[in-house]
C-alpha cells in the first residue's frame, strides 16, 4: 500500500488520470463529443478532489464512479484505441485501489458487453483478473458475472483466449478462496471458531457464513453441480462446460485449500455430499469394465473406463485421500478398495499402470498408510485396506512375471499360487544358465523365462507420476513393457522404507521422552509435581502402548505381502543396484520387526536373505528347521491371505564367482557362489553389524550362514579372531574368482567390524550373540570330533573377537563366554580346536586385565576376579598344551599387569601352584619362572593376604622332585620372601591386622569361626609360621641338597627376622616348628639306611663321608640341632619369659643329649657344639641394671627400619642381634618379664644333669670290645668337657660334693679314652714335644674355673678343695701310671718313645702321652695349693700330705719316671708346695692335724737325694751337675724351712733330717772306691751343701724354745763329728798318698770343714756361755790335737786354712784354775 499512497505516487496518480483524460477526449474530439466532454469535467474534478481533500485516494475513491465514467463511457464506443486506453486506465485506478464497490459494478457490466461483443477479449481478461485480485471490492452476484464471464471466454474459438480464460479461472477461482481463508485470518483474533453445528443437512444454510465463505461456497457447490452436469445455482449464464475442466478445478481448490474444508462445516459437508458421491459415480464405468470378458455375461451394453476422467479422477481421489482422510474415513476405504481393483489383471494396461501411480503416491506417505491401518485394519468388521494394498502390489508383481501365453482368464492371483512353487519346476529350465552367460545388458529381472526391464522412473521417496501427468492426453497411452514393474518395485521400496523410518522416528522418540520424562521424575523436587510426573508418565506410557499396538499392526498387515514379494524380486533380479535395493528393504524390514519384537516375521525376513547368500539347495538346517517351526509351511499362509514365499529358482542368471567345499561332516562335492551369494552375504553382514541389537535369536541364522560362507571362501582365524583368507591344506578344490579375491579382504574386514560393533549392542541382544556362537561352535565341535579334520573356527574365533570389543562390559558375558570355552572347546579331543580355544581363553583374559575399564580394576575386585576365574578353571584340564597356555599366559599377565593384579593374586598364585609333580618339566618349569617373577618383582604390589600363598606355592616347588634345580631355588625364593616380610613388616602387619578385623567381623556376623592356620598368633606372625613350617617341611625332604638348603634358610631366616614376631608367637616357633623339625629329624637320622649309595644319580661321585643315607641324614641332623640351638642362645631374652620355657628348654637338651649319644662322630660333635652354643648366653638384662640408654661401647646402634606407630606395632623392627637390640627390644613399650632366678637356676641344674649324663654314658668304657665298638672321638671329649666351664659359671651357687665327685668321674674318665691309631697322628704330638692335647686343656681348664669359683665363693664351697686336689693329684699320677680305659688294649705311647714309626702299627687304639697332662696338672696343684695352703679344709683334709705322697712316686723314680721332666718338675712342685705349707704346718702342729705327714716327707727326702735309681749311661757332665744343683735345692730348703723351726717338728723327724744331712756330708764312707762312692763323691756341691746345713745348725744364738736348743745340739754333735770324721780320713789318705796330691774334692772338703770349725768357734764364743753345752765345749777341745796333726800336710790351701783354724784355740789356753765356774769344776 506504501507503495500507491505515498504522496509522491498519488501525484504521479493524478497525473497519469489528468493524461489519461486528456488523451481521452484528443481521441473523442472528433467522433464522440460526449466523451470528450465527460472527459473535460472529468479533469476538473480530479483537481477539485486533490485541491479541497487532504486524503487524496479515500476522496478519490468516494466519488470514484464519477471519476470512472469517462472511461466506462470511452469503452462504450467499442472502438479499439479507445477502448483500450480506457481499459488501461481503469486498470491503473484499481490498482490504487481508488474503486467503489458501485463503481466496480459499472465495470464489470461492461466487460460484460465487451465480452458479448467479443471485443478485447485477453485485455478482458486482465482486467477482471487486476480488478479481483487488487481489492475485495466485488462481491456475490458481481463476482459470479465476473467469474462466468471467464468460463463464457474458455469457450471461444481461439485457442489463445481459451488457454488464457482457462488460466484466468484457475486463477480466480484460487483468488475466491484466498479471501475467504484471509477472512477467517481476520476473525480469528476477533471471535472463536463458530461451534460446528452437528447433523447439519441443510445445503443452502450459507446465511452463518461472512461474505467471502459465501462466495467461495457457492463457487465450490456450482463446480460440483458443472461436474456432475447439473445447472449452477450461482454463476448464472454459463453456456458450456466440460467435466475434464471442472474436476481440474475441483483438484485444484481440494489441494489448495484442504483447511477451508476442514475447518468450515459447510464446506465438509459438500465433501460427504457432492464430491465423493460424485466421484465414485464417475469411476462405475471403471469398476464393471474388464479386459476380454464376453459382453453376454451382463445384460447391458458396459461403457468403456474413458483415460482422460479416469486419470483426473484418480488425481482428485489421491488429494481426497491425503488431504480429507479424517473426514472421509469410509468414502476412503472406498476408494481404496476401488485401486486395489484397479491392479487386477484383467483391467486395461493404462488403468494398471495409473492405478500403480496412485498407490505409489500413498506409499510414500507413511503417515497416511498409518492411518489406513489404524482405521481399517485395527478395526473389527472392517477392510484390512493396509494389507490388501500391499498384498495386491506383491500380486501384482506376480502376474506379471506369470503372464499366461493366450488371454486365458483364469490366469489370476490364484493360477499365480498354484504353480508358484520353488523347487518342482526347476529343472525344466536349468538349460538357461548357458544361454548369454548368465549376464543381461539391461537392468531386468528374469524369472522362469518372463523377462522384465527395470526403468529408473522416479527418484527413490517422491512419487512422480508419468501417466497421472498426462492431462492434456485423450487416448490412453501405451504403457512400455516394464513400467508397471518399476512402479510397484519401487512402490514396495518406498513402502518400506517410508514405514520403517516413521515408526523408527516415532519409536526413537518414544525412548528418549521415556528417558527424559523418568529422570525427570527421580529429580523432581515437591510430592504434587512427583505425581504430576508420574500422571504424564502413564500418559506416556498409554500413548506409547497405542504407538506400538499400531506399529506391530502395520508390520504384520504387510511383512508377508512384502516378504513375497521381495523374494521373488531378489531371485528375479539381475541387476545389481536392483538387488541392492531388494536386500536393503528385507534388511529394514528384518530390522524393524526386530525392534518391534516381532520375532516370526523378523526370521522370516533374515532367512530368505541368509537363503540367498547361499548356493541354491544347500543343505544348512538350520535355516530350514527354524522356518518350519515358525511357519507352518513353505507358503506363507498367513491371516487367511495365500502369499507365496517363493523359493530360489535354481538357474542363475549369475556370474560364479566363487567354488568352495561345504561345511559338513562327510565330504560332499563342491559348492557355487555367484556374485548374487556374496551380496547378499554383505547384505547379512550388514544386518548383523547394524542391527544386531534386534537379531535376538536370529542370531543362530545369521551366524550359521556366515560360519558356511566362510568356510565356503576358505577364510581361517587369526590372532585377535580376526578371519584372513587363508586356504587350509585339505581343500585343494577351492576356486576363486579375481572378483572375489579382491572382495575377500573387505569381506572379512566387515566380518570383523561386525563383532567389533557388537560393543554397541545392548546386553540382551549380546547374550543372543554370544549364545548363538556357543551353539554354533558346539555344532562345530560335534563335527569336529572322530575326525582330524581341520574344524571349524569361526565360532570360536568370533567369541574372542566379540569378548575382546566388549571389554567395556565384560562383566555380563564373561561367565557364558569363558564357560563355553573352557568347559567345551578346552577340553575337545581335536588338537586345533583345542589350541584355539585356549587362545581365545587366554586373549580375552589379558586383554581384560589390560582393558581401561571404568572403574578401573583396581576399584572392581569383583570384576578382577571374575576376569581370573578362568584362569584358575584351566587348572582343571588335563591336557598339558593347555596347561601351557595357561602358564603362558600367567606370564604375559605377570610381565603386564603385575603391579595391578591386586586381589586377582590368589587366582595367579592358585593357577602356579596348581602344577603337580606328574606334569612333566616343562610345565613346573614354566610355572616356577612365573613364581620367580611373582617374587623378584611383585611382592609390594600384591595384597599382604596373598603373601601366605605365595609362601605356599614356593614351598610346593620345593617339593616337587622333577629337578633339583627348581626345588633348591624355590628355597633361595622363600629366603627372598622372608627378607621382603622383613624389610616391609610394618606396612604388611598394618595391612594384615586391618584384612583381619574386617574377617573376624565378617565371620561373627555369620556367627562362624575365624580358621585360619596358626590361629591364635597375630596375622603377620602366622604369614612367618605359615613360611617356616614350608621350609620345615622341605628340611625333611628325601633329597639331601634340599634338606641342607631348606635348613640352612630357615635357621637363617629366624635367626635374621625372628625379631617381628610377637612375643607370644615364639611358643608356636619353638613347639610347632623347630621341635616338630627336630623330632622328624632325629626319626630319620636313627631309622636311615646303612647301606652305601654308589653314586648320586648320574655320574656325579659322593664323598666317603656321605656315601650312606645315614650319612646324609646324619647332616641334616647336624644342621638342624645347630640352628635351633643357635635360636635358643640368641633369642633366649625373647623365649624365657614364655611361660613353659623350662619345658622347651628340657626337650632341647634332651634332643642333644640324644643327638650327642648317638653313635655318629658327626653328629654327637655338633650336638656338643650346640649345647656349648645354649650355655655361652648373657642372661636377660634386669630391670634392676638396665641402662637407660643402649650402652655406647662396641655396641653397633641398632637400626630401626620405620618409625615405630600404631598401637598394634609395639616393637621396633631392629635387625642387628647386638645387645643394643635386646635393650632397645626391651626399652618398647613391651616391659620385660623378669623370670625369677629360681627358674633359671632350674635351666642351668637341667642342662648340668643333661650334661653329666651325656658325659657318664659317653665315657664309660665299655664290657666288651670288638670291631664296631664306639669310643667317643677326641674332638667329641673336648667339647664335652668345654661345656663344663660355661655350665658351672650358672650353677656354682649349688654346686657340692656330689656334683664335684660326678665331674671327677667324667674328667678321670674322659681323659682316659684311647685314640684310634689312624686319628693319632692328627691328635698326638710328636713325642718331643710336651704338648697336651685339647681335651687334657680342657680338663685342666674346667678344673681351673672351679677352683677359680672356689676361691671367691662362700666358706662352704671352699670344704671342695680337698677333692679338686686329690683330682689333679689324680692326674699327676699319670705321669708315671697311665690310666686304662676299661678292658681295652692299648698300645702306651711310651713304648714308641725311641720308635716313631710304631705309631702306626696295627693296633686299633693308642693310649694318649700323659707326661704333659700330668705335668701340667701338677703345676695346677703348686698353684691352687699356694693360693690354698691355709684353707680349713685344706689343712683339716691333709692335702699337703697327699701331695707329698703323690710327689714321691716321681721323686722316688726319679730317672726311672717315663720322662725325665717329670721328677724335675716334681722336685720344683715340692720345693714350692713346702715354702708355703711347712709354715702352715708349723702353724698347726699343736693340732696334731700333720702330724702323719713328717715321716712321708722324711721318706720323700729319703727316696730323693739317695736315690736307688741310676742315671743313663749318656747323662753328660753337665746335667750331672745341674741334677746335683737339684739335690742343693732341697736341702737348701730343709736349712731354711725345717731347721730353723725344729721346736715346732717332731723330734723323729729333725733326727731323720740330721741324719740324712750327716750322709749327705761324708764322701768318704769306706776306704774302698765302689761306684757308689764314686758316685757319692761326684756330689761335691751336695756335699757340701749338707755340711754348711750341718754346721748352720751347730749353734744358735736365739734359742727361744726347748725344741730350738735341742736342734741345735743335736747339729752341733752331728757336725763335730762329721768334723772329727772328715780330717782323719783326710790325715790317713794324705798319709796314704805319699808324694801324690790328693783328689780336689777331698782338699776342698779338708779346706771347707777347717773355715768350718774356726767359724764354729767364732760362733761359740759369741754365744751366752749358757747357752752353751758343756759336752759341745769338750767335742771342739777334743778336735785339736787332729787339727795338730794336719800340720804336715803339702797343700799351702789346707795349710792356710788350717792356720785360721788353730789361732781361735788361744782363747781355750788359760791357766788351769780350781775355781768352780758354772757349778763344774
Amino acid at each position: 500500500m506504501s507503495g500507491t499512497s505515498s504522496p509522491e505516487a498519488v501525484k504521479r496518480l493524478l497525473e497519469s488520470m489528468q493524461s489519461d483524460l486528456r488523451a481521452l477526449s484528443l481521441e473523442c474530439k472528433k467522433k464522440f463529443p460526449p466523451v470528450k466532454e465527460a472527459a473535460e469535467s472529468g479533469i476538473i474534478k480530479v483537481k477539485t478532489i486533490a485541491a479541497r481533500n487532504t486524503e487524496i485516494l479515500a476522496a478519490l475513491k468516494e466519488n470514484s464512479s464519477e471519476v470512472v465514467q469517462p472511461f466506462l463511457m470511452g469503452c462504450g464506443t467499442k472502438e479499439p484505441k479507445i477502448t483500450q486506453l480506457c481499459l488501461a486506465a481503469i486498470q491503473r485506478l484499481m490498482s490504487h485501489e481508488v474503486v467503489s464497490e458501485t463503481a466496480a459494478g459499472n465495470i464489470i457490466n461492461m466487460l460484460w458487453q465487451l465480452m458479448e461483443n467479443s471485443l478485447e477479449e485477453l485485455k478482458l481478461l486482465q482486467t477482471v483478473l487486476v480488478l479481483l485480485t487488487t481489492n475485495t471490492v466485488v462481491h456475490d452476484e458481481a463476482l459470479s458475472k465476473a467469474i462466468v464471464l471467464c468460463f463464457r471466454l474458455h469457450f471461444t474459438k481461439d485457442n489463445i483466449t481459451n488457454n488464457t480464460a482457462a488460466a484466468t479461472v484457475r486463477q480466480v477461482v484460487t483468488v475466491v478462496f484466498e479471501r475467504m481463508v484471509a477472512e477467517d485470518e481476520q476473525h480469528r483474533d476477533i471471535t472463536d471458531q463458530p461451534v460446528l453445528v452437528q447433523g447439519n443437512s441443510n445445503r443452502r444454510s450459507v446465511s452463518t457464513l461472512k461474505p467471502c465463505a459465501k462466495d467461495a461456497y457457492m463457487l465450490f457447490q456450482d463446480l460440483c453441480q458443472l461436474v456432475n452436469a447439473d445447472a449452477p445455482y450461482w454463476l448464472v449464464g454459463m453456456t458450456e462446460m466440460t467435466r475434464t475442466f471442472g474436476l481440474e478445478l475441483l483438484e485444484s481448490v481440494l489441494n489448495d485449500f484442504p483447511q477451508v474444508f476442514l475447518q468450515h462445516q459447510e464446506f465438509s459437508f459438500l465433501l460427504k455430499e457432492r464430491v465423493c458421491p460424485l466421484v465414485i459415480k464417475l469411476f462405475s464405468p471403471n469398476i464393471k469394465f474388464r479386459q476380454g470378458s464376453s459382453t453376454s455375461s451382463s445384460p447391458a451394453p458396459v461403457e468403456k473406463p474413458y483415460f482422460p476422467i479416469c486419470m483426473r479422477l484418480l488425481r482428485v481421489v489421491s488429494v481426497l485421500i491425503k488431504q480429507f482422510y479424517t473426514l472421509l474415513v469410509t468414502e476412503c476405504e472406498i476408494f481404496l478398495s476401488l485401486l486395489v481393483k484397479f491392479l487386477d489383471a484383467d483391467k486395461p494396461q493404462w488403468l494398471r499402470a495409473v492405478a500403480v501411480e496412485s498407490i505409489h503416491r500413498l506409499c510414500v506417505q507413511p503417515q497416511l498408510l498409518r492411518s489406513f491401518c489404524q482405521s481399517y485394519d485395527m478395526k473389527q468388521h472392517s477392510t484390512k485396506v493396509f494389507r490388501d494394498i500391499v498384498n495386491a502390489l506383491g500380486s501384482f508383481i506376480q502376474s506379471l512375471f506369470l503372464v499366461p501365453p493366450t488371454g486365458n482368464p483364469a490366469a489370476t492371483n490364484q493360477a499365480g499360487n498354484n504353480n508358484s512353487g520353488g523347487p518342482v519346476s526347476a529343472p525344466a529350465n536349468s538349460g538357461m544358465l548357458g544361454i548369454g552367460g548368465g549376464v543381461t545388458l539391461l537392468p531386468a529381472f528374469e524369472y522362469r523365462g518372463t523377462w522384465i526391464p527395470i526403468l529408473t522412473i522416479t527418484v527413490q521417496g517422491s512419487a512422480k507420476a508419468t501417466y497421472l501427468e498426462m492431462l492434456d492426453k485423450v487416448e490412453p497411452p501405451t504403457i512400455p513393457e516394464g513400467y508397471a514393474m518399476s512402479v510397484a518395485f519401487h512402490c514396495l521400496l518406498d513402502l518400506v522404507r517410508g514405514i520403517t523410518s516413521m515408526i523408527e522416528g516415532e519409536l526413537g522418540e518414544v525412548e528418549t521422552e521415556c528417558q527424559t520424562t523418568t529422570t525427570e521424575a527421580v529429580s523432581s523436587p515437591t510430592q504434587s509435581s512427583e505425581q504430576q510426573e508420574l500422571q504424564s508418565t502413564s500418559d506416556q506410557m498409554d500413548k506409547e502402548i497405542v504407538s506400538r499396538a499400531v506399529w506391530e499392526e502395520m508390520v504384520n498387515a504387510c511383512w508377508c505381502g512384502l516378504l513375497a514379494a521381495l523374494s521373488l524380486l531378489l531371485d528375479a533380479s539381475t541387476d545389481e543396484a536392483a538387488t541392492e535395493n531388494i536386500l536393503k528393504a528385507e534388511l529394514t524390514m528384518a530390522a524393524l520387526c526386530g525392534r518391534l519384537g516381532l520375532v516370526t516375521s523378523r526370521d522370516a525376513f533374515i532367512t530368505a536373505i541368509c537363503k540367498g547368500s547361499l548356493p541354491p539347495h544347500y543343505a544348512l538346517t538350520v535355516l530350514n528347521t527354524t522356518t518350519a517351526a515358525t511357519l507352518s509351511n513353505k507358503s506363507y499362509s498367513i491371516q487367511g491371505q495365500s502369499v507365496m514365499m517363493i523359493s530360489p529358482s535354481s538357474e542363475s542368471h549369475q556370474q560364479v564367482v566363487a567354488v568352495g567345499q561345504p561345511l559338513a561332516v562327510q565330504p560332499q562335492g563342491t559348492v557355487m557362489l555367484t556374485s548374487k551369494n556374496i551380496q547378499c552375504m554383505r547384505t547379512l553382514l550388514n544386518l548383523a553389524h547394524c542391527h544386531g541389537a534386534v537379531l535376538g535369536t536370529s542370531w543362530q541364522l545369521v551366524l550359521a550362514t556366515l560360519q558356511h560362507l566362510v568356510w565356503i571362501l576358505g577364510l581361517k582365524p587369526g590372532s585377535g579372531g580376526a578371519l584372513k583368507p587363508g586356504r587350509a591344506v585339505e581343500g585343494p578344490s577351492t576356486v576363486l574368482t579375481t572378483a572375489v579375491m579382491t572382495d575377500l579382504p573387505v569381506i572379512s574386514n566387515i566380518l570383523s567390524r561386525l563383532f567389533e560393533s557388537s560393543q554397541y549392542l545392548d546386553d540382551v541382544s549380546l547374550h543372543h550373540l554370544i549364545n548363538a556362537l556357543c551353539s554354533l561352535s558346539l555344532e562345530a565341535m560335534d563335527m569336529a570330533y572322530g575326525n582330524n579334520k581341520e574344524p571349524s573356527l569361526f565360532a570360536v574365533a568370533k567369541l574372542l573377537e566379540t569378548g575382546l570389543v566388549n571389554m567395556h562390559r565384560i562383566e555380563i558375558l564373561w561367565r557364558p563366554l569363558t564357560g563355553h570355552l573352557l568347559e567345551k572347546v578346552c577340553q575337545h579331543p581335536n588338537s586345533r580346536m583345542r589350541e584355539w580355544g585356549a587362545e581365545a581363553l587366554t586373549s580375552l583374559i589379558k586383554a581384560g586385565l589390560t582393558f581401561n575399564h571404568d572403574p578401573p580394576l583396581s576399584q572392581n575386585q569383583r570384576l578382577q576376579l571374575l576376569l581370573l576365574n578362568p584362569l584358575k578353571e584351566m587348572s582343571n584340564i588335563n591336557h598339558p598344551d593347555i596347561r601351557l597356555k595357561q602358564l603362558e599366559c600367567v606370564l604375559q599377565i605377570l610381565q603386564s599387569q603385575g603391579d595391578s593384579l591386586g586381589p586377582g593374586w590368589p587366582l595367579v598364585l592358585g593357577v602356579m601352584g596348581a602344577i603337580r609333580n606328574d606334569q612333566g618339566e616343562s610345565l613346573i618349569r614354566t610355572a616356577f619362572q612365573c613364581l620367580q617373577l611373582v617374587v623378584t618383582d611383585f611382592l609390594p604390589t600384591m595384597p599382604c593376604t596373598c603373601l601366605q600363598i605365595v609362601v605356599d606355592v614356593a614351598g610346593s616347588f620345593g617339593l616337587h622332585n622333577q629337578e633339583l634345580n627348581i626345588s633348591l631355588t624355590s628355597i633361595g625364593l622363600l629366603w627372598n620372601i622372608s627378607d621382603y616380610f622383613f624389610q616391609r613388616g610394618e606396612t604388611i602387619e598394618k595391612e594384615l591386622n586391618k584384612e583381619e578385623a574386617a574377617q573376624q567381623k565378617q565371620a561373627e556376623e555369620k556367627g562362624v569361626v575365624l580358621n585360619r592356620p596358626f590361629h591364635p598368633a597375630p596375622p603377620f606372625d602366622c604369614l612367618w609360621l605359615c613360611l617356616y613350617a614350608k621350609l620345615g617341611e622341605l628340611c625333611v625332604d628325601p633329597r639331601p641338597a634340599v634338606r641342607k638348603s631348606a635348613g640352612q634358610t630357615l635357621f637363617s631366616t629366624i635367626g635374621a627376622h625372628g625379631t617381628l614376631l610377637q612375643h607370644s608367637t615364639w611358643h608356636t616357633v619353638i613347639w610347632k616348628v623347630l621341635f616338630h623339625l627336630l623330632d622328624r629329624v632325629r626319626e630319620s637320622s636313627t631309622t636311615a639306611d646303612k647301606e652305601k649309595i654308589e653314586s648320586g644319580g648320574g655320574n656325579i661321585l659322593i664323598h666317603h663321608s656321605r656315601d650312606t643315607a645315614e650319612k646324609q641324614w646324619a647332616e641334616t641332623w647336624v644342621l638342624t640341632l645347630a640352628g635351633v640351638a643357635r635360636i635358643f642362645n640368641t633369642r633366649r631374652y625373647l623365649l624365657q619369659p614364655l611361660g613353659d620355657f623350662s619345658r622347651a628348654w628340657d626337650v632341647l637338651l634332651d634332643h642333644i643329649q640324644s643327638a650327642a649319644l648317638s653313635k655318629n662322630n658327626e653328629v654327637s660333635l655338633a650336638a656338643l657344639k650346640s649345647f656349648q652354643e645354649i650355655l655361652q648366653i648373657v642372661s636377660p638384662v634386669r630391670d634392676s641394671d638396665k641402662p637407660e640408654t643402649p650402652p655406647a661401647v662396641n655396641v653397633p646402634v641398632p637400626v630401626l627400619l620405620g618409625p615405630v606407630s600404631g598401637p598394634s606395632l609395639n616393637r621396633p623392627f631392629v635387625r642387628t642381634d647386638s645387645i643394643g637390640e635386646r635393650l632397645g627390644r626391651y626399652s618398647s613399650s613391651e616391659p620385660p618379664v623378669v623370670t625369677d632366678e629360681l627358674e633359671d637356676l632350674n635351666l642351668w641344674w637341667a642342662a648340668w644333669n643333661t650334661w653329666y649324663r651325656i658325659g657318664s654314658e659317653s665315657t664309660k668304657a665299655p664290657t666288651t670290645f670288638d670291631k664296631l665298638t664306639f669310643i667317643p672321638s677326641q674332638p667329641f671329649l673336648t667339647a664335652l668337657i668345654q661345656i663344663f666351664p660355661a655350665l658351672y659359671q650358672h650353677i656354682k651357687t649349688g654346686f657340692n660334693m656330689d656334683d664335684l665327685q660326678k665331674l671327677g668321674v667324667i674328667l678321670h674318665s674322659a681323659v682316659s679314652v684311647p685314640i684310634s691309631s689312624d686319628a693319632s697322628p692328627f691328635i698326638l704330638p710328636s713325642y718331643t714335644e710336651a704338648v697336651l692335647t685339647s681335651l687334657q686343656e680342657a680338663v685342666l681348664t674346667a678344673l681351673d674355673v672351679l677352683q677359680k669359683a672356689i676361691c671367691v665363693g662362700p666358706e662352704s664351697m671352699q670344704i671342695m678343695y680337698p677333692a679338686i686336689f686329690n683330682q689333679l693329684l689324680a692326674f699327676v699320677e699319670f705321669s708315671c701310671k697311665p690310666p686304662r680305659y676299661g678292658q681295652l688294649e692299648t698300645k702306651h705311647i711310651a713304648n714308641a718313645k725311641y720308635n716313631q714309626i710304631q705309631l702306626f702299627a696295627p693296633a686299633e687304639w693308642v693310649a694318649l702321652n700323659y707326661v704333659p697332662f700330668a705335668e701340667r696338672s701338677l703345676d695346677v696343684v703348686v698353684d691352687l695349693y699356694q693360693k690354698t695352703a691355709c684353707h680349713k679344709a685344706v689343712v683339716n683334709e691333709k692335702v699337703l700330705q697327699n701331695i707329698i705322697k703323690t710327689l714321691r712316686v716321681p721323686l722316688s723314680l726319679k730317672y726311672s719316671c717315663p720322662s725325665e721332666s717329670t721328677w724335675k718338675l716334681a722336685v720344683s712342685s715340692l720345693l714350692k708346695v713346702l715354702s708355703i705349707g711347712l709354715p702352715v704346718a708349723r702353724q698347726h702342729a699343736s693340732s696334731g692335724k700333720f702330724d702323719s705327714m713328717w715321716p712321708e716327707l722324711a721318706n720323700t727326702f729319703e727316696d730323693f737325694l739317695f736315690t736307688k735309681s741310676i742315671p743313663p749311661d749318656n747323662l753328660s757332665i753337665q746335667e750331672f751337675q745341674r741334677n746335683e744343683s737339684i739335690d742343693v735345692e732341697v736341702v737348701q730348703l730343709i736349712s731354711t724351712e725345717i731347721l730353723p723351726y725344729a721346736n715346732f717338728i717332731p723330734k723323729e723327724f729333725v733326727g731323720q733330717i740330721m741324719t740324712m744331712l750327716n750322709k749327705g756330708s761324708i764322701h768318704s764312707q769306706s776306704s774302698s772306691f765302689t761306684e757308689a762312692e764314686i758316685d757319692i763323691r761326684l756330689r761335691e756341691e751336695f756335699s757340701k751343701m749338707c755340711f754348711e746345713t750341718l754346721l748352720q745348725f751347730s749353734f744358735s744364738n736365739k734359742v727361744t724354745t726347748p725344741q730350738e736348743g735341742y736342734i741345735s745340739r743335736m747339729a752341733l754333735s752331728v757336725l763335730l763329728k762329721r768334723s772329727q770324721d772328715v780330717l782323719h780320713r783326710y790325715i790317713e789318705d794324705e798319709r796314704l798318698s805319699g808324694k801324690c796330691p790328693l783328689p780336689r774334692q777331698q782338699v776342698t772338703e779338708i779346706i771347707f770343714v777347717l773355715k768350718a770349725v774356726s767359724t764354729l768357734i767364732d760362733s761359740l764364743k759369741k754365744t751366752k756361755p749358757e747357752n752353751v753345752d758343756g759336752n759341745t765345749w769338750a767335742q771342739v777341745i777334743a778336735l785339736y790335737p787332729t787339727l795338730v796333726e794336719c800340720i804336715t800336710c803339702s797343700s799351702s790351701e789346707v795349710c792356710s786354712a788350717l792356720k785360721e783354724a788353730l789361732v781361735p784355740f788361744k782363747d781355750f789356753m788359760q791357766p788351769p784354775t780350781s775355781k768352780v765356774q758354772n757349778g763344774e769344776s
